[in-house]
């Protein structure tokens, strides 16, 4: 294939500085608001109301607990929070854990 400018080179010119720069100088980027939260914590016992406050919501909103299956139970909510830690690596140490499971068992 052959391209032909009225500046020979330039266009190869171009593409070799576009290759250099890896890009980078052609994509701008991209910013956006993500939605305010909505949804709220349901009160419940402490110390998992505020443990799952400050852990849950550091990955993820209250619409992602709200969502979950309704009435499943403290067994359900334990292998939540340990696919939490273990699958997604959630920093949430098993004092908290316990707390939370136990929060989101009796109130979801």
């Amino acid at each position: 294939m052959t391209i032909t400018t009225r500046r020979p080179g330039a266009l190869s010119a171009a593409f070799a500085l576009a290759f250099a720069l890896g890009g980078t100088a052609l994509a701008a980027p991209k910013t956006y608001k993500l939605p305010d939260e909505t949804a709220t914590l349901k009160p419940g016992s402490e110390p998992g109301f505020e443990a799952a406050k400050i852990n849950c919501t550091a990955c993820h909103s209250i619409d992602y607990i709200n969502y979950q299956p309704s009435k499943k139970g403290h067994a359900f909510w334990e292998a939540e929070v340990q696919k939490m830690i273990k699958v997604y690596k959630a920093p949430i140490d098993e004092k908290d854990a316990k707390a939370i499971a136990e929060y989101l068992g009796q109130t979801y």
